[in-house]
């Protein structure tokens, strides 16, 4: 009964605003009240948006999408999209504190049940882009808080797996933030070579 809740929950949190789903002996039904029908899915299905592959939630998730009753998956953000963002993040860390902002991310980043690993192509690219405003611009003048934050709240919003970490460096002492996805890191996780601790993680699961 709790897996089915657990399951019930997770579906829940992908479906459009207009969408509601009720657990059934036999799975669930997902009732479309823009459209006025209704989509019934078996226990099996259910079960598999908490317990199944990520091909299994993929192609669930797809038809959901096909059937009207979730939302596509964001297109990736253009550069200068990513150059908007990323001075509205730092704007934000200056104005708010590094603490709050994270506090923050589950608004800005939810945690979708859809959390595919993101290609290395497309971070590296991400990367490439994040650092480029980040080094042009007076403004940020190459920030790793605001850079991670970025990197993880556009990788969220587009439903890719992405994990914020804080680390320190005992000597001399310094903070450094950084976010990994699809093996990479951004910005760099050991920048200049100097190593830094993990303290606090924040990933998928986290929100």
């Amino acid at each position: 009964m709790e897996e089915d809740t657990d399951a019930l929950v997770a579906m829940t949190r992908i479906l459009s605003p207009h969408c509601r789903v009720s657990r059934l002996s036999g799975g669930a039904l997902i009732a479309d009240w823009r459209r006025t029908r209704f989509l019934g899915m078996t226990t099996a299905d259910v079960r598999a948006f908490t317990d199944g592959s990520a091909d299994e939630r993929a192609a669930l998730v797809t038809g959901l999408v096909r059937a009207g009753c979730a939302p596509a998956r964001r297109k990736a953000y253009t550069d200068a999209e990513i150059g908007i963002w990323l001075r509205a993040v730092h704007l934000l860390i200056r104005t708010l504190g590094f603490g709050r902002v994270l506090r923050l991310l589950p608004l800005a980043a939810p945690g979708y049940t859809r959390a595919d690993v993101p290609s290395a192509p497309d971070v590296a690219r991400l990367k490439q882009a994040v650092q480029a405003h980040g080094r042009a611009s007076w403004f940020v003048d190459d920030d790793c808080k605001a850079e991670a934050v970025t990197a993880f709240v556009l990788l969220r919003r587009r439903g890719l797996e992405a994990t914020l970490h804080v680390g320190v460096r005992e000597h001399p002492f310094a903070l450094h933030a950084w976010t990994s996805a699809g093996g990479l890191c951004v910005p760099d996780a050991d920048p200049r070579g100097h190593a830094f601790t993990p303290v606090l993680s924040i990933g998928c699961g986290s929100q």
